[in-house]
């Protein structure tokens, strides 16, 4: 489990510049984005899905080793060292474009190894901006991980929330004046649960979700521990 003094929240979704200024902004809040830009992989790549230059797994990795140094009450890091398995986990079910688990796995591989050694622990939690998802929004996002944040079944809402419903938060909004309230307002109300499993559980968790199914089914299979 993750010992600092602030709550540290990683941004798993895009956000524009603007609401990462506003929320940067907030007293509370420390915002955290890799260190070298030049690591940056930028829009479009999939190692950086969420196009707010997340850098790949190192420089994510030493995001949130920032994080876990900052002393405001919330540090929200604009990287994840799970985007590469988390666009890969979505290429998988991608209809448009089938294709097989291999990539997945390569991604999955790499993330369980550098956690392993150290290189990074899991947030304490993650928001996902998921416009799709505002007739669900008091639920925390579709059960079955299928929201439309960008498109498609996502990670976020699907294997991790599916685990630990409490650790993944979701702002359910367009604008970027309401996105920007929603993350302060999210982050002032993030709920209390048990820590994360192991990572190699979350993967397997991600092996054995189905977009379609439901939730509750796939937490009982992840356990409560």
């Amino acid at each position: 489990m993750r010992r600092s003094a602030s709550t540290v929240v990683v941004l798993a979704s895009p956000a524009p510049g603007e609401v990462l200024a506003a929320v940067g902004r907030s007293m509370n809040v420390v915002l955290i984005r890799p260190a070298d830009p030049a690591d940056s992989a930028g829009p479009g790549n999939p190692r950086d899905p969420a196009g707010n230059g997340g850098g790949g797994l190192d420089a994510a990795a030493a995001a949130l080793k920032r994080a876990g140094q900052a002393t405001s009450p919330y540090a929200l890091v604009a990287a994840d060292p799970l985007a590469a398995v988390a666009a890969s986990w979505r290429a998988m079910w991608d209809v448009s474009r089938p294709q097989g688990p291999a990539e997945f796995e390569r991604e999955a591989a790499r993330a369980l190894a550098a956690w392993r050694a150290g290189v990074f622990e899991l947030p304490d939690y993650y928001l996902v901006l998921a416009p799709g998802t505002a007739g669900a929004a008091g639920a925390g996002g579709a059960a079955d991980g299928s929201a439309e944040a960008g498109g498609g079944p996502d990670f976020y809402l699907g294997p991790l929330r599916s685990a630990r419903p409490h650790r993944v938060a979701v702002v359910a909004a367009t604008e970027p004046a309401q996105q920007a309230a929603g993350v302060l307002t999210a982050l002032g109300s993030l709920r209390h649960g048990p820590w994360w499993p192991g990572l190699d559980r979350l993967i397997d968790t991600a092996r054995t979700f189905y977009p379609d199914s439901l939730a509750g089914g796939n937490a009982a299979a992840a356990g409560s521990g």
